[in-house]
């Protein structure tokens, strides 16, 4: 768990007396990978499933969308140097296009107050149905989705070795 926060100090005891600040939800990850786990969050200390996401992400295949997402340029924190990818990412989808999607800013442009971020995202999901309703309800922008396909996976490895 990757936790940031603020905390006041019992001057007498040294101990956490109250929490002043701290982000809204933690970040579950794997140590053996290193990868997030976005399906999971923290509810009254405990490790739990995120309802919303959970089926869909153990049960989904990955999808792969090439899109276009257009928001407000004063969302976004930065489009050049090395931030600019997790930068343009969020502003397109927000928590989602941080830490549960897998995201390529191919480019951006700019058209007046406006940035169009052209992006490739990887999510999972069940459907092409269910996989286009959360790129849209995930856009922090208006969205357009060029193509939506089920990633292909090569086939599965034998006793005998891999197949090829």
């Amino acid at each position: 768990m990757h936790y940031e926060g603020i905390h006041r100090i019992d001057p007498e005891t040294g101990e956490r007396a109250e929490v002043v600040d701290e982000i809204q939800e933690a970040v579950v990850q794997c140590l053996d990978c290193m990868h997030d786990q976005p399906h999971l969050g923290f509810r009254d200390g405990r490790v739990e499933p995120i309802e919303d996401r959970w089926e869909r992400m153990i049960a989904g295949t990955p999808w792969v969308a090439s899109c276009t997402v257009t928001v407000e340029a004063e969302d976004v924190e930065t489009c050049s140097g090395p931030e600019a990818g997790d930068a343009l990412s969020f502003a397109a989808f927000g928590e989602y296009g941080t830490r549960e999607f897998f995201t390529h800013v191919r480019f951006h442009k700019h058209e007046d107050d406006k940035i169009v971020v052209h992006l490739l995202v990887e999510l999972y999901a069940r459907s092409q149905d269910e996989a286009t309703d959360v790129l849209e309800e995930a856009a922090r922008g208006a969205l357009a989705l060029t193509s939506l396909a089920e990633e292909s996976r090569p086939p599965a490895s034998t006793a005998d070795g891999p197949n090829h």
